[in-house]
């Protein structure tokens, strides 16, 4: 009976690029503050809770900047480890 033995080393971790997702979340966040400011901005003469697109506008804004902090903080948490690795 044979025995084998594995080296564990021999596996390399390999990193995901997270900058294209970054870009994209970018984009996206512009895209819907953009989009949320027209809305709002269209509509700001009957403030009222019962607006909904200037309410739907509003949320497009709010998203964007959710959308916004999330990529950052993708980005910083991947600086972060690749700093370290190096």
């Amino acid at each position: 009976m044979a025995i084998k033995a594995v080296s564990v080393s021999s596996v390399e971790r390999s990193e995901r690029d997270v900058m294209p997702l970054v870009k994209m979340m970018t984009i996206a966040a512009w895209a819907l503050l953009g989009i949320g400011l027209l809305l709002s901005l269209l509509n700001i003469n009957h403030f009222s809770d019962r607006n909904a697109s200037l309410m739907v506008g509003i949320g497009f804004m709010v998203g964007s900047v959710h959308i916004y902090v999330i990529r950052t903080a993708i980005h910083l948490v991947h600086s972060r480890a690749a700093s370290k690795v190096d």
